[in-house]
């Protein structure tokens, strides 16, 4: 650690201030929050993560201390550099299933198959092997084709327990573009021209969210007989 690169003292103690009004925007926009998704909240939250953090490199480079604060997020998305009145906007949607129940996730996928009136016999008679889609019921790969293609992935968000998957973590990014794209531009690679700077906004869902497990019953101490 270079003694050029050291903050000042009163750097440190704005830092820390900074935090302090962050903290107090965060609980009065979480006092005021007008549902779930409140955007209002969530430019809060990136606030107190940004002064959290400032803050934190400030401490360590000048005191060699770190916080015990760890705020899961978006931190390494760039500021905001796009238009301020967007005129077309791109919803990027990744989520992230565990196969839990393979047999569950067979079953629903061949009860699709079996009342579609224009399913391919032939189709359905494939083998597994590599070489052909298969029946729907005899693979995953081939099941998860089937439910795709029939359900609209919220729905199968809304309902992936029915289909024996179990939720990881998940983002949604809605970013700023100059103009709606032509039809067809962008299918052949979908993902390739995000640009980071031009995230409007972005809702993040995992674990590492969560405030806490509840306790396992299991692990709690039998008082009854001795």
């Amino acid at each position: 650690m270079s003694d050029a690169a050291q903050p000042t003292a009163a750097e440190v103690r704005a830092a820390a201030e900074a935090v302090k009004a962050a903290l107090d925007r965060h609980l009065e926009a979480v006092e005021r929050r007008s549902g779930e998704d409140d955007p209002a909240v969530y430019a809060a939250f990136n606030e107190l993560a940004a002064a959290a953090e400032a803050y934190d490199e400030l401490l360590y480079d000048s005191y060699d201390e770190v916080t015990p604060f760890e705020i899961p997020g978006d931190g390494s998305l760039p500021a905001y550099a796009g238009p301020e009145e967007p005129s077309a906007l791109s919803v990027l949607i990744r989520r992230d299933y565990a196969v839990v129940e393979p047999q569950r996730l067979l079953a629903q996928a061949q009860r699709v198959a079996d009342l579609d009136p224009d399913a391919d016999p032939d189709a359905a008679a494939a083998d597994d092997s590599g070489n052909g889609p298969g029946h729907a019921g005899s693979s995953v790969h081939a099941a998860v084709g089937v439910l795709f293609g029939e359900y609209e992935p919220d729905e199968i968000a809304s309902r992936h327990k029915e289909f024996g998957l179990e939720e990881g973590d998940s983002t949604l990014w809605v970013t700023a573009v100059d103009d709606l794209a032509d039809p067809g531009e962008w299918l052949s690679d979908p993902f390739d021209q995000t640009d980071p700077q031009r995230v409007i906004c972005r809702f993040d869902v995992s674990a590492v969210f969560d405030e806490g497990d509840e306790p396992d019953e299991d692990d709690e101490e039998d008082d009854g007989e001795d």
